[in-house]
C-alpha cells in the first residue's frame, strides 16, 4: 500500500517517537478493513515504539484505528483509512502521541489544558478534501494536551450511511457531543475561541493595550502577507490582524499561475506565507475580525471580540468570499445540499446528480472535476455563453455525464426540508421555468469583497470594493489597501501580492512624510 520510498520517508520521521505507541484497530470482514490492517501491519515495524493490537469483538466503528499511547487517556481514532491529504493528519497523530513536541505557543496549550469539560468531537472529513487535514490535525493535538477532548476522523466515504443519516453534505463537519459544532476549515485558535469564550473575552482585553504599531495590516491572505514582509523589513512595528492567515487561498486548490512555481496547493502556499511572514518580527494577532475603522492622528482598528487596536497607518487586506446567489433555499440547505468546494463536498455526491452555477473559469473546472464523481452535471450559466476559457471548454463539451444550459438564471433551490431535492431555472429567452431534480448545488459565481464593516468610514465603490489609487490610498489619510477587496483589476493571487509589496511602500512614505511634517510644524525655543 505505501511504495518503498514513502516507507523510507516515513520511518526517517518516526525516528523522532519517544513514547511507546499502541495502534489498537476495530476490524471486520469488509475490504476496507482488509485495506486498513494492510497499511497499520506496514506502518508498525517501522519503529519498534509501535505495537499493534486487532480487535473485531469491540464497539468501536468498523474499520477504524486508535492511536494510544499506554498508560495514560491519550488517544485519536481514525474511522476510515487516512491516506490522500490525511496522510500528514496520520503521521502527526503518531509522531505526537509518541511524544513528539507540539508546535504550539505556551499561551494556547496551557489554554488547552485548562479546558473545564468533557469534549467528544467527531469530525466527518474526505480524502479530497484539502481544508479537513487542518481541521482533523487540530483536533488530534488538543487531544494530546487535553485527554479530556476525544477526536475520531470519520470518511465520509467509507461510512456513507452515517454520512447521510447525519446529513453530512460538506466536510469538514464537526460534531461534539452528538450535536452539530461546525463546519469549514477550522484552526486551533478557532476552535478554542468556541470552546472558551472567556478566552476571548480575556484575548480581547489584552490586544487592546498592545502600544500603537507603525502599520497594521487587516487581513492575513497573499495582500496581507506581501505587505507584512514589505513592513517588517523597513524596520518599523508591524501587526495582522486577521480572522484566519491564508485567506480565501485556503480554499483554494490547484494553483497553476503564480510566477516562479509550476504548481502548488492553496493551504501549502498559505503556510509558506506565514512562515515568511513569521520569518520577521511581526505581531499576528489570528480569529480577530474587524468590525470598525476609526480615522484619527493614531487609527482605530475595533474587532468582533471588543479588542481596540490603534496604528499610525492601515492597509486593509480584508479580501473576498464567495459570491452567494441570493435565491430562496440557498441560506436553508447550505452546507445540506448547497456547496461551494468541489474540490471538499463533491466525494460526498458521489452517483447523485448535482447543478453547478456559474459558467466562468471556476464553474466549468468545478463541472469537470464532478463529473468524474457524480452521476450527472448541469452547469447554469446566467449569460448566454460560457465566459471559461477555450481549453476548459472543450474539456467540458467532451464529458458525457455533463449538459450546459445558457441564457438561465436560478430562481430557487428546492428540498425536503432536510436536504436539497431540485433546483429552478428561468430561460431567459422565452421566460419559461423549469425545475431540475437533483441532490446538489455547487455555487461558482465569483467573488464579494469583504467590506460591509467599512462602510461610512472609507470610499467603496458600487460593487462593494475600497476605492484605491495608483499607490494603494484610500479616502482616508493613513489608510491603504490591496488585494481582492480593492477596484484594481483582475483578482488574482500574483497581483494580490504586489499590490500588498505596493501598499506596504506607500505606507512607509506616508509614515516618513508625515514624521517630517510633524518635526516642521514643532514650535521651537528661542536662542537666549
Amino acid at each position: 500500500m505505501l511504495d518503498a520510498a514513502l516507507k523510507q520517508q516515513l520511518q526517517t520521521y518516526l525516528e523522532r517517537v519517544v513514547q511507546p505507541i499502541e495502534i489498537v484497530a476495530s476490524l471486520d470482514d469488509s475490504a476496507k478493513a482488509r485495506e486498513m490492517q494492510e497499511l497499520l501491519q506496514e506502518i508498525a515495524p517501522l519503529t519498534s515504539k509501535i505495537t499493534l493490537t486487532e480487535r473485531r469483538d469491540d464497539n468501536e466503528r468498523k474499520p477504524s484505528f486508535a492511536i494510544t499511547r499506554p498508560g495514560t487517556d491519550i488517544s485519536v481514532r481514525f474511522a476510515g483509512i487516512p491516506l490522500g491529504h490525511e496522510f500528514t493528519s496520520l503521521v502527526l497523530a503518531l509522531l505526537q502521541v509518541g511524544g513528539h513536541p507540539i508546535k504550539l505557543d505556551a499561551p494556547v496549550i496551557e489554554q488547552i489544558r485548562n479546558l473545564d469539560g468533557a469534549f467528544e468531537f467527531e469530525v466527518f472529513m474526505s480524502l479530497s478534501c484539502h481544508n479537513c487535514p487542518e481541521v482533523v490535525q487540530a483536533l488530534n493535538t488538543m487531544s494530546i494536551i487535553n485527554p479530556r477532548i476525544k477526536i475520531t476522523s470519520i470518511d465520509g466515504g467509507v461510512f456513507k450511511d452515517e454520512a447521510e443519516a447525519r446529513q453530512v453534505l460538506a466536510v469538514p463537519m464537526l460534531f461534539m457531543n452528538g450535536e452539530y459544532f461546525s463546519q469549514g476549515r477550522a484552526s486551533v485558535e478557532e476552535i478554542l475561541a468556541k470552546l472558551d469564550t472567556a478566552g476571548g473575552a480575556r484575548k480581547a482585553e489584552e490586544l487592546s493595550t498592545k502600544e500603537p504599531f507603525d502599520v497594521l495590516i487587516v487581513g492575513g491572505g497573499p495582500a496581507g502577507a506581501a505587505a507584512a514582509i514589505y513592513a517588517a523589513r523597513k524596520g518599523i512595528r508591524t501587526g495582522v490582524v486577521s480572522d484566519r492567515f491564508g485567506g480565501q487561498v485556503l480554499d483554494t486548490l490547484a494553483i497553476e499561475n503564480f510566477v516562479s512555481m509550476k504548481e502548488t496547493e492553496g493551504p501549502r502556499f498559505a503556510i509558506a506565507l506565514e512562515e515568511h511572514v513569521k520569518h520577521y518580527e511581526v505581531d499576528i494577532m489570528n480569529t480577530q475580525r474587524g468590525a470598525k475603522l476609526v480615522p484619527g492622528k493614531l487609527i482605530e482598528v475595533h474587532t468582533e471580540s471588543g479588542a481596540v487596536l490603534k496604528s499610525k497607518s492601515v492597509i486593509l487586506a480584508t479580501g473576498a468570499r464567495w459570491r452567494e446567489i441570493n435565491v430562496p433555499g440557498e441560506k436553508e440547505y447550505r452546507n445540506h445540499g448547497v456547496a461551494y468546494c468541489p474540490h471538499c463536498d463533491g466525494p460526498l455526491f458521489k452517483g447523485k446528480r448535482v447543478a453547478v452555477v456559474g459558467g466562468g473559469n471556476s464553474g466549468v473546472e468545478a463541472a469537470i472535476d464532478l463529473a468524474g464523481i457524480v452521476k450527472h452535471v448541469t452547469l447554469i450559466e446566467y449569460a448566454g455563453e460560457l465566459r471559461a476559457d477555450a481549453i476548459l471548454q472543450k474539456k467540458l463539451y467532451s464529458l458525457p455525464n455533463v449538459k450546459v444550459i445558457t441564457s438561465a438564471q436560478t430562481t430557487e433551490v428546492h428540498g425536503d426540508g432536510k436536504i436539497v431535492n431540485g433546483l429552478s431555472y428561468k430561460d431567459r429567452s422565452s421566460g419559461d421555468t423549469h425545475k431540475l431534480e437533483l441532490e446538489g448545488v455547487f455555487v461558482q459565481i465569483g467573488l464579494v469583497p469583504n467590506t460591509e464593516w467599512l462602510k461610512g468610514a472609507v470610499d467603496l465603490s458600487r460593487y462593494g470594493e475600497i476605492e484605491v489609487d495608483v499607490r494603494g490610498q484610500t479616502s482616508v489619510p493613513g489608510v491603504f489597501a490591496a488585494g481582492d477587496v480593492t477596484t484594481v483589476p483582475f483578482k488574482q493571487i500574483v497581483i494580490a501580492v504586489g499590490e500588498g509589496a505596493k501598499a506596504s511602500l506607500s505606507a512607509f512614505d506616508y509614515l516618513v512624510r508625515s514624521s517630517v511634517e510633524e518635526k516642521e510644524l514643532a514650535p521651537t525655543t528661542a536662542a537666549a
